[in-house]
């Protein structure tokens, strides 16, 4: 395959214009042929380019979309505070999102790609806020009380999983998208925290409980009923759901103990499949890997690295191949690759 294209800016318009062809079949028409037009801006330019990118990989890729146009947040404290950020898929057009002078931690984008939820410490404690990418403003969220951490997003972004102490024990909660009807899932002693939603379902979620003394991942059905646990040993924690449902990826120290906290190996990602509980391991680089997000076409896993003496943004293949930094100023945390 080939492709070719042009861009031409005449007045306010930007116009671009590009071509797929087989190489093999020079008579035949172009595999791919696009329009696109956008007032003429730096950042159409890059847009454009990336729907482009996008079209090619949907026509070439089985019918799903690419990454070019997808988002994603997390947390960096460049500014002098920990706040929430935002880059493309690649690392560029980083900036801020959050002025809140504050403590931010754990963004996620809705599905719709409209707001960002994640927790900050205010005035009330610990809360989870609601920030609006299309207002730039935070909007109304209730504060239900305790330490509340760790928001997720259903498939269909009607509700949010997160972690609350507002009875004392962190336990697992599920809202609507505009804080009523407030239930609790989970009712065990020690810590429940870290939700996540099977995009694929929407009917379970994965979470990081310590009810058994050490963080384990536990998945269950969303209205609490049918608790399993994934991981026996170790300390693991950050589940990440795959776009299909089939894998989860976390971090992991396998061979942590109470006994022996010291022992060999540090947080590492690994993948777990969730039928046949089998495992590999994602990174091997004797530093703390954690936080793994999978990207929405499932071909690619973004985390958290301190392997270059700093907390940074990597991406890397979900097979753990092409491992890339994205960040590289401050220390930055905590990424969420958006839904589209």
């Amino acid at each position: 395959m080939v492709t070719f294209g042009n861009l031409d800016a005449s007045g306010k318009d930007l116009v671009m214009q590009g071509w797929l062809y087989d190489v093999k079949n020079p008579g035949a028409p172009p595999v791919l042929g696009k329009q696109y037009r956008e007032t003429a801006t730096p950042d159409n330019a890059r847009l454009v380019a990336h729907r482009f990118a996008d079209e090619i990989i949907f026509r070439l890729g089985g019918g799903i979309r690419g990454v070019a146009e997808s988002k994603i947040v997390f947390i960096s404290d460049r500014s002098g505070h920990k706040e929430v950020w935002m880059m493309d898929y690649d690392g560029a057009n980083q900036r801020q999102v959050t002025h809140l002078n504050s403590i931010c931690l754990s963004p996620r984008l809705s599905p719709d790609g409209t707001r960002v939820a994640f927790s900050a410490d205010s005035k009330e404690g610990w809360r989870i806020a609601m920030y609006s990418l299309d207002l730039g403003r935070l909007v109304t969220f209730p504060a239900f009380g305790g330490t509340n951490a760790s928001p997720a997003w259903s498939p269909d972004g009607s509700k949010l999983a997160f972690s609350s102490s507002r009875n004392g024990d962190p336990e697992i909660y599920i809202v609507d998208n505009d804080g009523a009807n407030l239930k609790r899932v989970t009712a065990y002693h020690g810590p429940d925290v870290s939700p996540v939603w099977n995009p694929k379902t929407g009917s379970q979620i994965a979470w990081v409980s310590g009810r058994s003394g050490l963080p384990r991942i536990y998945v269950m059905e969303a209205d609490g009923t049918n608790p399993q646990q994934l991981t026996d040993e170790g300390y693991g924690v950050s589940p990440s759901w795959s776009p299909n449902g089939q894998f989860l990826a976390f971090s992991w120290i396998r061979r942590y103990t109470p006994e022996a906290p010291g022992a060999p190996g540090a947080p590492d990602i690994y993948l777990m499949d969730i039928a046949s509980r089998r495992f590999v391991q994602l990174t091997h680089d004797a530093r703390r890997n954690d936080f793994p997000s999978w990207s929405p076409d499932g071909r690619h896993i973004v985390f958290q690295s301190n392997r270059t003496g700093s907390q940074q943004i990597w991406t890397m293949l979900a097979d753990g191949t092409q491992q890339r930094q994205l960040t590289f100023a401050g220390r930055n945390t905590q990424p969420n690759w958006g839904f589209k």
